[in-house]
């Protein structure tokens, strides 16, 4: 069956167009349609609700009002982009010029995700483990694969689903917007942490521990388990800025030893006083 066909329901209600509007409100409200996806014809949606044409072009004229649709002549329907951006331009600008607000981003992420893994632990369906177990299937798969580009693609989906999976549609839109700075490597590229030593088969196992705590219903296992990974997320950042900061140094201090030449070093000058 085809995938848009399960998720549009049959219409049984004296005010029909009402009743496809509240429909496709609570698709988008529950994050089943986000924003940018295309929805089906008014032909194919007439059929799959089994309501007339006219009705759900009436529908679509509401919730194209309700700047929650855009209709695209000659290409379709598309669910309206909802959730912005989690900061302004300028804000994320100077995060990523501060190591310490970049930080507080990472903590915060930390908290929410530990707690998204929590409230999943306890409401996810049957359909949340099959996702949760379809991308960690696909991480190990694309895990032998010498390129960590596309391992580190699938990371982000899979925190997206950990949080819906907690089923809490602010939460959900919320943290959307915080994925998109994520996926589009706004504050940091996800790949250094997967050319770390050890750190693709770290993070594999700390996904891994996360969808089991999910899949398992064992809350305080899920949270933990998105807490811990978050920590080892920070504190590889935080080893890198170290390391980075060790090397600017001596680079600056061979750049002055080649410029100077041995007999020219401070050290040197005072011996031969």
């Amino acid at each position: 069956m085809d995938v848009q066909q399960t998720i549009f329901e049959k219409i049984a209600n004296d005010t029909v167009s009402e009743a496809v509007v509240a429909q496709i409100e609570q698709l988008i409200l529950n994050g089943v349609l986000k924003g940018g996806q295309k929805l089906p014809s008014e032909r194919d949606l007439a059929e799959l609700m089994e309501v007339s044409r006219p009705k759900v072009r009436d529908a679509i004229k509401v919730l194209e009002d309700r700047q929650l649709l855009k209709v695209r002549h000659g290409e379709g329907t598309f669910v309206a982009p909802l959730t912005g951006t989690a900061l302004a331009p300028a804000m994320v600008d100077l995060i990523s010029r501060h190591s310490g607000a970049f930080y507080d981003y990472l903590e915060f992420r930390r908290e929410v995700e530990g707690y998204a893994a929590f409230m999943a632990a306890q409401r996810a369906t049957a359909e949340d483990d099959q996702i949760l177990g379809r991308l960690i299937g696909e991480m190990e798969a694309a895990h032998s694969n010498p390129d960590p580009a596309e391992e580190a693609s699938i990371d982000v989906i899979f925190h997206a689903a950990v949080v819906d999976a907690a089923h809490n549609s602010i939460l959900g839109h919320i943290m959307a917007s915080i994925y998109e700075l994520m996926r589009k490597g706004i504050f940091y590229n996800r790949e250094f942490l997967y050319r770390r030593t050890d750190g693709r088969d770290l993070l594999l196992h700390q996904h891994k521990a996360i969808a089991e705590g999910i899949v398992k219903r064992d809350p305080e296992a899920a949270g933990a388990a998105a807490e811990a990974h978050m920590d080892f997320v920070r504190n590889s950042f935080s080893l890198g800025d170290s390391e980075n900061t060790r090397r600017n140094s001596a680079r600056k201090r061979l750049l002055l030893l080649d410029g100077l030449g041995l007999a020219d070093m401070p050290a040197t000058r005072k011996r031969r006083e």
